[in-house]
Protein backbone atom coordinates (compact mmCIF):
# COMPACT_ATOMS: atom_id res chain seq x y z
CA UNK A 1 0.00 0.00 0.00
CA UNK A 2 1.52 3.50 -1.03
CA UNK A 3 1.93 5.83 1.79
CA UNK A 4 -0.22 8.23 0.71
CA UNK A 5 -3.08 5.76 0.42
CA UNK A 6 -6.83 6.83 1.72
CA UNK A 7 -6.43 3.78 3.96
CA UNK A 8 -3.48 5.34 6.24
CA UNK A 9 -5.23 8.51 6.83
CA UNK A 10 -4.38 11.96 7.32
CA UNK A 11 -2.64 13.48 10.07
CA UNK A 12 -4.80 13.68 13.44
CA UNK A 13 -5.40 17.97 13.14
CA UNK A 14 -7.30 16.52 9.73
CA UNK A 15 -9.42 13.87 11.37
CA UNK A 16 -10.34 14.89 14.51
CA UNK A 17 -12.97 17.79 13.15
CA UNK A 18 -14.26 14.85 10.60
CA UNK A 19 -15.92 13.21 13.96
CA UNK A 20 -19.50 11.94 14.07
CA UNK A 21 -22.05 14.01 16.06
CA UNK A 22 -23.74 12.35 18.87
CA UNK A 23 -24.77 8.75 18.00
CA UNK A 24 -28.04 7.12 18.67
CA UNK A 25 -25.99 4.99 21.52
CA UNK A 26 -26.28 8.21 23.64
CA UNK A 27 -29.62 8.68 23.00
CA UNK A 28 -30.98 5.30 23.95
CA UNK A 29 -28.38 5.40 27.00
CA UNK A 30 -30.03 8.92 28.14
CA UNK A 31 -33.33 7.04 27.97
CA UNK A 32 -32.30 4.44 30.03
CA UNK A 33 -30.91 7.03 32.87
CA UNK A 34 -34.22 8.37 32.99
CA UNK A 35 -36.14 5.48 33.33
CA UNK A 36 -33.36 4.19 35.80
CA UNK A 37 -34.08 7.30 37.80
CA UNK A 38 -37.96 6.61 37.30
CA UNK A 39 -37.76 3.03 38.59
CA UNK A 40 -35.37 3.74 41.76
CA UNK A 41 -37.56 6.85 42.98
CA UNK A 42 -40.97 4.81 42.52
CA UNK A 43 -39.87 2.19 44.23
CA UNK A 44 -38.48 3.68 47.36
CA UNK A 45 -41.15 6.35 47.59
CA UNK A 46 -43.66 3.66 46.88
CA UNK A 47 -41.88 1.80 50.13
CA UNK A 48 -41.79 4.64 52.15
CA UNK A 49 -45.43 5.47 52.21
CA UNK A 50 -46.88 1.87 51.64
CA UNK A 51 -44.53 -0.21 53.58
CA UNK A 52 -43.29 1.95 56.38
CA UNK A 53 -45.86 2.77 59.47
CA UNK A 54 -46.53 6.58 59.53
CA UNK A 55 -45.46 6.18 63.11
CA UNK A 56 -41.81 5.74 61.92
CA UNK A 57 -40.26 9.17 60.50
CA UNK A 58 -36.96 9.67 61.47
CA UNK A 59 -34.08 6.77 61.75
CA UNK A 60 -31.90 6.51 64.95
CA UNK A 61 -27.94 7.38 64.02
CA UNK A 62 -25.05 6.47 66.56
CA UNK A 63 -26.57 7.20 69.59
CA UNK A 64 -29.40 10.12 70.20
CA UNK A 65 -28.95 11.47 67.20
CA UNK A 66 -32.18 10.88 64.24
CA UNK A 67 -32.50 11.82 60.44
CA UNK A 68 -35.61 11.55 58.12
CA UNK A 69 -36.24 8.18 56.43
CA UNK A 70 -37.37 10.64 53.44
CA UNK A 71 -33.49 11.84 53.16
CA UNK A 72 -32.01 8.42 54.08
CA UNK A 73 -34.27 7.35 50.93
CA UNK A 74 -32.85 9.96 49.00
CA UNK A 75 -29.13 8.66 49.70
CA UNK A 76 -30.20 5.42 48.53
CA UNK A 77 -31.66 5.84 45.56
CA UNK A 78 -28.26 8.39 44.64
CA UNK A 79 -26.41 5.53 45.63
CA UNK A 80 -28.63 2.82 43.63
CA UNK A 81 -28.28 5.06 40.79
CA UNK A 82 -24.02 5.90 41.43
CA UNK A 83 -23.55 1.82 41.22
CA UNK A 84 -25.66 1.41 37.94
CA UNK A 85 -23.19 3.93 36.56
CA UNK A 86 -20.36 2.41 37.78
CA UNK A 87 -21.08 -0.77 36.87
CA UNK A 88 -22.12 0.17 33.37
CA UNK A 89 -24.75 -0.86 33.03
CA UNK A 90 -25.52 1.56 30.08
CA UNK A 91 -22.76 0.64 28.58
CA UNK A 92 -23.24 0.48 24.34
CA UNK A 93 -21.30 -2.53 24.55
CA UNK A 94 -23.81 -4.29 26.90
CA UNK A 95 -27.18 -2.94 26.09
CA UNK A 96 -29.61 -3.70 23.95
CA UNK A 97 -28.40 -7.91 23.86
CA UNK A 98 -27.46 -10.65 25.82
CA UNK A 99 -27.15 -10.93 29.47
CA UNK A 100 -25.07 -9.06 30.23
CA UNK A 101 -27.07 -5.89 30.62
CA UNK A 102 -28.86 -7.41 33.46
CA UNK A 103 -26.34 -9.39 35.04
CA UNK A 104 -24.76 -5.68 35.65
CA UNK A 105 -28.09 -4.46 37.04
CA UNK A 106 -28.23 -7.03 39.27
CA UNK A 107 -24.51 -7.00 40.41
CA UNK A 108 -24.38 -3.65 41.05
CA UNK A 109 -28.05 -3.34 42.55
CA UNK A 110 -26.52 -5.75 45.68
CA UNK A 111 -23.24 -3.83 45.81
CA UNK A 112 -25.56 -0.61 46.29
CA UNK A 113 -27.29 -2.36 48.88
CA UNK A 114 -24.53 -3.99 50.35
CA UNK A 115 -22.37 -0.93 50.80
CA UNK A 116 -25.62 0.74 52.33
CA UNK A 117 -25.88 -2.30 54.92
CA UNK A 118 -22.58 -1.71 55.80
CA UNK A 119 -22.62 1.95 56.61
CA UNK A 120 -25.80 1.06 58.52
CA UNK A 121 -23.88 -1.12 61.07
CA UNK A 122 -20.96 1.36 61.49
CA UNK A 123 -23.03 4.11 62.08
CA UNK A 124 -25.54 1.85 64.07
CA UNK A 125 -28.75 3.28 61.88
CA UNK A 126 -31.59 1.19 62.50
CA UNK A 127 -32.75 0.55 59.39
CA UNK A 128 -36.39 -1.40 59.01
CA UNK A 129 -35.36 -5.10 57.39
CA UNK A 130 -38.14 -4.31 54.94
CA UNK A 131 -36.58 -2.06 53.48
CA UNK A 132 -33.69 -5.25 52.18
CA UNK A 133 -36.59 -7.49 52.07
CA UNK A 134 -38.96 -5.43 50.19
CA UNK A 135 -37.59 -2.40 48.17
CA UNK A 136 -34.13 -4.29 47.11
CA UNK A 137 -35.75 -7.26 45.52
CA UNK A 138 -38.81 -5.09 43.70
CA UNK A 139 -36.68 -2.60 42.44
CA UNK A 140 -34.19 -5.30 40.72
CA UNK A 141 -37.40 -6.88 39.13
CA UNK A 142 -38.36 -3.08 38.13
CA UNK A 143 -35.33 -2.56 36.64
CA UNK A 144 -34.94 -5.33 34.35
CA UNK A 145 -38.45 -5.17 33.29
CA UNK A 146 -38.20 -1.26 32.55
CA UNK A 147 -35.12 -2.50 30.76
CA UNK A 148 -36.16 -5.33 29.37
CA UNK A 149 -39.54 -2.99 27.84
CA UNK A 150 -36.93 -0.67 26.25
CA UNK A 151 -35.30 -3.70 24.49
CA UNK A 152 -38.13 -4.10 23.03
CA UNK A 153 -39.04 -1.27 22.01
CA UNK A 154 -35.19 -1.00 20.14
CA UNK A 155 -35.91 -4.14 18.32
CA UNK A 156 -39.16 -2.41 16.77
CA UNK A 157 -37.02 0.18 15.86
CA UNK A 158 -34.47 -1.84 14.31
CA UNK A 159 -36.61 -3.90 12.19
CA UNK A 160 -37.35 -0.25 10.88
CA UNK A 161 -33.80 0.06 10.32
CA UNK A 162 -33.38 2.82 12.89
CA UNK A 163 -31.30 2.77 16.04
CA UNK A 164 -28.86 0.80 14.14
CA UNK A 165 -24.95 0.73 13.25
CA UNK A 166 -24.39 1.18 9.78
CA UNK A 167 -21.79 -1.74 9.30
CA UNK A 168 -18.68 -2.34 6.72
CA UNK A 169 -17.04 -5.21 6.88
CA UNK A 170 -13.26 -5.48 5.70
CA UNK A 171 -10.93 -8.63 4.57
CA UNK A 172 -11.08 -11.49 3.19
CA UNK A 173 -14.64 -12.60 0.70
CA UNK A 174 -15.02 -16.26 2.30
CA UNK A 175 -13.97 -14.53 5.69
CA UNK A 176 -16.61 -11.61 4.81
CA UNK A 177 -19.05 -14.49 3.91
CA UNK A 178 -19.14 -16.14 7.37
CA UNK A 179 -19.22 -13.26 9.60
CA UNK A 180 -22.13 -11.98 7.30
CA UNK A 181 -23.84 -15.19 7.25
CA UNK A 182 -23.44 -15.48 11.70
CA UNK A 183 -24.90 -11.49 11.97
CA UNK A 184 -27.86 -12.15 9.61
CA UNK A 185 -29.09 -15.56 11.53
CA UNK A 186 -29.38 -13.79 14.60
CA UNK A 187 -31.72 -10.92 15.90
CA UNK A 188 -31.12 -8.23 17.94
CA UNK A 189 -27.71 -7.43 16.88
CA UNK A 190 -28.08 -3.95 16.08
CA UNK A 191 -25.66 -3.77 12.97
CA UNK A 192 -27.06 -3.31 9.63
CA UNK A 193 -24.44 -4.21 6.68
CA UNK A 194 -24.50 -1.84 4.76
CA UNK A 195 -21.25 -2.97 2.56
CA UNK A 196 -17.81 -4.43 2.33
CA UNK A 197 -14.40 -3.71 1.75
CA UNK A 198 -11.77 -6.17 0.29
CA UNK A 199 -9.58 -7.34 -2.25
CA UNK A 200 -9.89 -5.16 -5.77
CA UNK A 201 -10.52 -7.40 -8.66
CA UNK A 202 -12.83 -9.93 -10.18
CA UNK A 203 -16.11 -9.71 -12.50
CA UNK A 204 -17.95 -10.40 -9.01
CA UNK A 205 -19.40 -6.85 -7.03
CA UNK A 206 -21.00 -8.17 -4.28
CA UNK A 207 -20.38 -10.96 -1.40
CA UNK A 208 -22.99 -12.48 0.74
CA UNK A 209 -25.65 -9.77 -1.04
CA UNK A 210 -23.84 -7.19 -0.03
CA UNK A 211 -21.89 -4.49 -2.66
CA UNK A 212 -18.48 -4.05 -2.77
CA UNK A 213 -17.96 -0.66 -1.62
CA UNK A 214 -14.30 -0.16 -1.54
CA UNK A 215 -10.64 -1.98 -1.64
CA UNK A 216 -8.39 -2.24 1.16
CA UNK A 217 -6.56 1.32 -0.33
CA UNK A 218 -9.65 3.04 -0.23
CA UNK A 219 -11.15 1.85 2.58
CA UNK A 220 -11.24 4.69 4.49
CA UNK A 221 -13.06 6.95 2.07
CA UNK A 222 -15.45 3.88 1.42
CA UNK A 223 -16.72 3.66 4.92
CA UNK A 224 -17.53 7.73 4.93
CA UNK A 225 -19.34 7.42 1.12
CA UNK A 226 -21.79 4.80 2.93
CA UNK A 227 -22.05 6.85 6.06
CA UNK A 228 -20.80 4.03 8.50
CA UNK A 229 -20.11 3.92 12.00
CA UNK A 230 -19.03 0.43 12.86
CA UNK A 231 -16.12 -1.48 10.57
CA UNK A 232 -15.43 -4.88 11.66
CA UNK A 233 -12.45 -6.46 10.28
CA UNK A 234 -13.00 -10.18 9.44
CA UNK A 235 -9.35 -10.74 8.54
CA UNK A 236 -7.58 -11.40 5.18
CA UNK A 237 -4.04 -13.13 4.96
CA UNK A 238 -3.19 -9.39 2.69
CA UNK A 239 -4.24 -7.29 4.77
CA UNK A 240 -1.06 -6.51 7.12
CA UNK A 241 -0.83 -5.21 10.47
CA UNK A 242 1.09 -1.70 9.64
CA UNK A 243 -2.03 -1.01 7.30
CA UNK A 244 -4.84 -2.03 9.92
CA UNK A 245 -2.96 -0.19 12.38
CA UNK A 246 -3.00 3.50 10.46
CA UNK A 247 -6.69 2.42 9.17
CA UNK A 248 -7.72 1.91 12.98
CA UNK A 249 -6.04 5.22 13.52
CA UNK A 250 -8.18 6.68 10.63
CA UNK A 251 -11.41 5.53 11.80
CA UNK A 252 -10.23 6.16 15.69
CA UNK A 253 -10.41 9.90 14.52
CA UNK A 254 -13.71 10.11 12.59
CA UNK A 255 -15.49 8.02 16.11
CA UNK A 256 -15.85 5.25 13.72
CA UNK A 257 -15.80 1.89 16.29
CA UNK A 258 -13.76 -0.78 15.10
CA UNK A 259 -14.47 -4.26 15.58
CA UNK A 260 -12.23 -7.20 14.75
CA UNK A 261 -13.93 -10.52 14.38
CA UNK A 262 -12.03 -13.63 15.57
CA UNK A 263 -12.17 -16.98 13.92
CA UNK A 264 -14.56 -18.76 17.03
CA UNK A 265 -17.55 -18.21 16.55
CA UNK A 266 -20.48 -18.78 18.90
CA UNK A 267 -18.43 -17.80 22.17
CA UNK A 268 -20.26 -15.60 24.73
CA UNK A 269 -18.43 -12.64 26.40
CA UNK A 270 -17.77 -14.35 29.87
CA UNK A 271 -15.76 -16.61 28.38
CA UNK A 272 -13.85 -13.96 26.90
CA UNK A 273 -10.64 -12.68 28.40
CA UNK A 274 -8.17 -10.16 26.57
CA UNK A 275 -4.93 -10.42 27.49
CA UNK A 276 -2.23 -8.25 25.97
CA UNK A 277 1.13 -9.69 25.52
CA UNK A 278 4.35 -7.83 23.58
CA UNK A 279 1.89 -5.25 22.08
CA UNK A 280 -0.67 -8.39 20.97
CA UNK A 281 -3.88 -8.37 21.93
CA UNK A 282 -3.91 -12.05 22.69
CA UNK A 283 -7.49 -13.72 23.71
CA UNK A 284 -8.28 -16.19 26.18
CA UNK A 285 -10.97 -18.28 25.95
CA UNK A 286 -12.25 -20.06 29.14
CA UNK A 287 -14.42 -23.40 28.80
CA UNK A 288 -17.87 -23.50 31.26
CA UNK A 289 -18.32 -25.84 34.06
CA UNK A 290 -21.25 -26.44 35.47
CA UNK A 291 -20.53 -28.75 38.35
CA UNK A 292 -19.59 -28.44 42.09
CA UNK A 293 -21.23 -24.72 43.61
CA UNK A 294 -22.79 -24.74 39.97
CA UNK A 295 -24.88 -27.68 39.47
CA UNK A 296 -25.99 -27.37 43.11
CA UNK A 297 -27.62 -24.21 42.42
CA UNK A 298 -29.38 -25.41 39.15
CA UNK A 299 -30.42 -28.41 40.74
CA UNK A 300 -31.96 -26.24 43.63
CA UNK A 301 -33.46 -24.36 41.60
CA UNK A 302 -34.89 -26.86 39.41
CA UNK A 303 -36.19 -28.48 42.49
CA UNK A 304 -37.95 -25.05 44.28
CA UNK A 305 -39.39 -24.32 40.22
CA UNK A 306 -40.49 -27.38 39.27
CA UNK A 307 -42.66 -27.57 43.00
CA UNK A 308 -43.78 -24.09 42.89
CA UNK A 309 -44.95 -24.66 39.16
CA UNK A 310 -46.65 -28.39 39.99
CA UNK A 311 -49.01 -26.24 42.53
CA UNK A 312 -49.96 -23.01 40.56
CA UNK A 313 -50.85 -25.44 37.64
CA UNK A 314 -52.03 -28.40 39.35
CA UNK A 315 -55.93 -27.20 38.48
CA UNK A 316 -54.87 -26.81 34.81
CA UNK A 317 -52.96 -29.66 34.54
CA UNK A 318 -56.65 -31.51 35.96
CA UNK A 319 -58.72 -30.13 33.64
CA UNK A 320 -55.85 -31.41 30.44
CA UNK A 321 -56.63 -34.47 31.86
CA UNK A 322 -60.46 -34.47 31.58
CA UNK A 323 -60.29 -32.78 28.13
CA UNK A 324 -57.72 -35.04 26.68
CA UNK A 325 -59.27 -38.01 27.88
CA UNK A 326 -63.16 -36.90 26.41
CA UNK A 327 -61.58 -35.62 23.10
CA UNK A 328 -60.11 -39.05 21.58
CA UNK A 329 -59.76 -42.75 22.61
CA UNK A 330 -56.47 -43.56 24.41
CA UNK A 331 -54.87 -42.79 27.61
CA UNK A 332 -54.43 -39.49 29.40
CA UNK A 333 -50.52 -39.31 29.50
CA UNK A 334 -47.85 -40.57 26.79
CA UNK A 335 -44.43 -41.84 27.82
CA UNK A 336 -41.76 -42.07 25.57
CA UNK A 337 -37.77 -43.17 26.05
CA UNK A 338 -35.78 -40.43 25.39
CA UNK A 339 -31.49 -39.93 25.89
CA UNK A 340 -30.95 -37.55 28.73
CA UNK A 341 -27.22 -36.27 30.03
CA UNK A 342 -23.86 -38.28 29.14
CA UNK A 343 -26.36 -40.28 26.48
CA UNK A 344 -28.16 -42.09 29.57
CA UNK A 345 -32.25 -42.73 28.62
CA UNK A 346 -35.36 -42.15 30.66
CA UNK A 347 -38.82 -42.22 29.78
CA UNK A 348 -40.37 -38.70 29.13
CA UNK A 349 -43.82 -37.76 30.47
CA UNK A 350 -46.50 -36.26 28.40
CA UNK A 351 -50.14 -35.29 27.96
CA UNK A 352 -51.12 -37.23 25.07
CA UNK A 353 -51.43 -34.97 22.34
CA UNK A 354 -51.94 -37.09 19.11
CA UNK A 355 -53.59 -40.63 18.92
CA UNK A 356 -52.62 -44.16 20.15
CA UNK A 357 -51.16 -45.31 17.11
CA UNK A 358 -48.96 -42.39 16.34
CA UNK A 359 -45.72 -44.33 16.95
CA UNK A 360 -46.29 -46.60 14.73
CA UNK A 361 -46.67 -44.13 11.83
CA UNK A 362 -43.64 -42.04 12.09
CA UNK A 363 -41.48 -43.81 10.05
CA UNK A 364 -43.76 -43.54 7.18
CA UNK A 365 -44.83 -39.38 7.53
CA UNK A 366 -40.81 -38.78 7.95
CA UNK A 367 -39.98 -41.24 4.58
CA UNK A 368 -42.82 -38.89 2.39
CA UNK A 369 -41.89 -35.69 3.86
CA UNK A 370 -37.99 -36.41 2.77
CA UNK A 371 -36.57 -36.18 6.72
CA UNK A 372 -35.77 -39.63 8.02
CA UNK A 373 -32.24 -39.11 7.81
CA UNK A 374 -32.06 -35.82 9.69
CA UNK A 375 -31.88 -35.82 13.82
CA UNK A 376 -34.54 -33.57 14.49
CA UNK A 377 -37.45 -35.66 13.55
CA UNK A 378 -40.35 -33.36 12.74
CA UNK A 379 -43.71 -33.79 10.95
CA UNK A 380 -45.06 -30.93 9.19
CA UNK A 381 -48.69 -30.53 9.10
CA UNK A 382 -48.83 -33.55 11.58
CA UNK A 383 -51.81 -35.23 10.75
CA UNK A 384 -51.74 -37.69 14.06
CA UNK A 385 -52.16 -34.12 16.17
CA UNK A 386 -55.92 -34.75 17.87
CA UNK A 387 -57.87 -31.52 17.42
CA UNK A 388 -57.49 -30.92 21.45
CA UNK A 389 -53.44 -32.05 21.11
CA UNK A 390 -53.25 -29.08 18.40
CA UNK A 391 -54.27 -26.47 20.99
CA UNK A 392 -52.04 -27.82 23.95
CA UNK A 393 -48.93 -28.05 21.77
CA UNK A 394 -49.55 -24.43 20.64
CA UNK A 395 -49.61 -23.41 24.16
CA UNK A 396 -47.17 -25.91 25.30
CA UNK A 397 -49.72 -27.80 28.06
CA UNK A 398 -48.80 -31.33 26.97
CA UNK A 399 -45.59 -30.68 28.42
CA UNK A 400 -46.18 -30.23 32.11
CA UNK A 401 -46.23 -33.25 33.20
CA UNK A 402 -42.26 -33.01 32.84
CA UNK A 403 -42.16 -31.49 35.94
CA UNK A 404 -42.17 -34.47 37.08
CA UNK A 405 -39.04 -35.66 35.02
CA UNK A 406 -37.75 -32.66 37.04
CA UNK A 407 -38.24 -33.27 40.40
CA UNK A 408 -36.82 -36.85 39.51
CA UNK A 409 -33.81 -35.29 38.59
CA UNK A 410 -34.18 -36.41 34.55
CA UNK A 411 -34.37 -32.94 33.35
CA UNK A 412 -33.53 -29.46 34.16
CA UNK A 413 -35.71 -26.81 33.38
CA UNK A 414 -33.64 -24.79 30.83
CA UNK A 415 -31.62 -27.28 28.51
CA UNK A 416 -31.30 -28.82 25.13
CA UNK A 417 -34.68 -31.02 24.60
CA UNK A 418 -34.07 -34.74 25.30
CA UNK A 419 -34.41 -36.31 21.65
CA UNK A 420 -35.19 -40.15 20.90
CA UNK A 421 -32.61 -42.54 20.59
CA UNK A 422 -33.06 -42.91 16.95
CA UNK A 423 -32.56 -39.20 16.09
CA UNK A 424 -29.33 -39.36 18.19
CA UNK A 425 -27.95 -42.42 16.49
CA UNK A 426 -27.52 -39.54 13.57
CA UNK A 427 -25.61 -37.23 15.58
CA UNK A 428 -22.15 -35.95 13.80
CA UNK A 429 -19.75 -35.30 16.68
CA UNK A 430 -20.53 -31.88 17.25
CA UNK A 431 -24.24 -32.86 17.76
CA UNK A 432 -23.28 -34.87 20.58
CA UNK A 433 -21.97 -31.94 22.81
CA UNK A 434 -25.78 -31.80 23.36
CA UNK A 435 -25.41 -34.32 25.85
CA UNK A 436 -23.20 -32.90 27.58
CA UNK A 437 -26.03 -31.11 30.09
CA UNK A 438 -29.17 -32.48 31.52
CA UNK A 439 -32.27 -31.76 28.85
CA UNK A 440 -34.30 -29.23 30.08
CA UNK A 441 -38.07 -28.68 29.40
CA UNK A 442 -37.31 -25.35 27.59
CA UNK A 443 -34.24 -24.51 25.69
CA UNK A 444 -32.60 -21.86 23.68
CA UNK A 445 -33.87 -22.85 20.18
CA UNK A 446 -37.46 -23.57 21.94
CA UNK A 447 -37.42 -19.81 22.27
CA UNK A 448 -35.84 -18.77 19.50
CA UNK A 449 -38.17 -19.87 16.79
CA UNK A 450 -39.79 -23.06 17.93
CA UNK A 451 -40.86 -25.34 14.65
CA UNK A 452 -39.34 -23.07 12.65
CA UNK A 453 -35.95 -23.93 12.75
CA UNK A 454 -34.25 -26.33 11.23
CA UNK A 455 -32.06 -28.87 12.39
CA UNK A 456 -28.75 -26.89 11.53
CA UNK A 457 -29.93 -23.70 13.52
CA UNK A 458 -31.71 -26.14 16.00
CA UNK A 459 -28.08 -27.58 16.58
CA UNK A 460 -26.30 -24.17 16.69
CA UNK A 461 -28.55 -22.66 19.46
CA UNK A 462 -28.11 -26.22 21.83
CA UNK A 463 -24.52 -25.59 21.37
CA UNK A 464 -24.94 -21.86 22.36
CA UNK A 465 -26.20 -23.23 25.33
CA UNK A 466 -24.06 -25.90 26.04
CA UNK A 467 -20.86 -23.79 25.67
CA UNK A 468 -22.00 -20.71 27.10
CA UNK A 469 -23.88 -21.58 30.23
CA UNK A 470 -25.15 -19.21 33.01
CA UNK A 471 -28.03 -18.98 35.51
CA UNK A 472 -28.72 -15.52 34.62
CA UNK A 473 -29.15 -17.16 30.97
CA UNK A 474 -31.52 -19.83 32.24
CA UNK A 475 -33.66 -16.76 33.84
CA UNK A 476 -33.53 -15.32 31.01
CA UNK A 477 -34.64 -18.12 28.98
CA UNK A 478 -37.36 -19.13 31.50
CA UNK A 479 -38.97 -15.39 31.03
CA UNK A 480 -39.21 -15.63 27.27
CA UNK A 481 -40.81 -19.65 27.73
CA UNK A 482 -43.47 -17.71 29.51
CA UNK A 483 -43.69 -15.09 26.67
CA UNK A 484 -43.73 -18.05 23.79
CA UNK A 485 -46.61 -19.95 25.66
CA UNK A 486 -48.76 -16.98 26.41
CA UNK A 487 -48.15 -15.61 22.65
CA UNK A 488 -47.01 -18.44 20.77
CA UNK A 489 -47.07 -16.63 17.51
CA UNK A 490 -46.91 -18.76 13.83
CA UNK A 491 -43.89 -20.75 14.52
CA UNK A 492 -45.64 -23.08 17.38
CA UNK A 493 -46.93 -26.17 16.68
Amino acid sequence: MNQGSTAAGGGPSEEAGRRRPARWTQRYANRLLFSDLLVVAVTLSSFRMLSLPDTIGTVAWNGPFRVSYWLVLVVVGVMWIIALAAAGTRDRHAVGHGVEEYQRIVRASLVAWGSLLGIAFFLQMNLARSLFVIALPVGIVLLLFSRWAWRQWLRRQQRQQSFVHRTVVIGERGKIAHVTRMIGRSVGTGLHLVGIVTAGGGTNRSVSGLPIVGTYETAADAVAAVDADTVIIAGADDLDPLTLRRLGWTMSDRDVDWVVAPALTDIAGPRIHARPVAGLPLVHVSFPRLEGVNRFFKRAFDLAGALILIVLFSPVMLVVSIVVKADSPGPVFYAQERVGRLGRPFRMIKFRSMRADADDQLASLLDLQGTATRPLFKVVDDPRITRVGRFLRRHSLDELPQLINVLVGELSLVGPRPQRAEEVALYDDAAHRRLLVKPGMSGLWQVSGRSKLDWEDALRLDLYYVENWSFTQDIVILFRTVRAVIAPGRSAR
